[in-house]
């Protein structure tokens, strides 16, 4: 088996045998990866690599969007409305070309990636 199949099996299994709130972390961890990709890739005016990263941060926050429980907790729907305004963000960002935008989503993205990872922490610390 090559490097690249064993690198992705491993990262197959991880995803498959991780728990609701690790793949949370997760997802929130390449979405963050994805829009410093992009504005990365936007900085060098490289505007097919800046559309492919920030398509894919599209595709996670719809994703983020669809699997949220609004209803469960008090802070869903300005969750949903949040999830909402990035996606918007990040079509506007990627038709015009907006690092600023995506620097944007950034400064928001980032934020609640760290309270999610800290909360999948404690509740991964809690005994069952």
């Amino acid at each position: 088996m090559s490097t690249a199949s064993l690198r992705a099996r491993y990262i197959g299994d991880t995803v498959t045998t991780a728990s609701p709130q690790r793949l949370l972390v997760m997802l929130y961890d390449r979405l963050a990866l994805d829009l410093e990709r992009a504005g990365t890739a936007l900085s060098a005016g490289d505007r097919e690599e800046a559309g492919k990263q920030l398509q894919h941060a599209q595709e996670i926050v719809l994703e983020l969007r669809s699997s949220l429980q609004v209803d469960a907790w008090e802070g869903g729907p300005r969750l949903a409305a949040l999830y909402t305004w990035l996606i918007g963000e990040l079509v506007q960002a990627n038709v015009k070309a907006d690092r600023n935008r995506v620097t944007s989503c950034l400064q928001v993205v980032e934020p609640l990636r760290d309270a999610w990872r800290q909360a999948a922490a404690s509740l991964a610390a809690t005994p069952a």
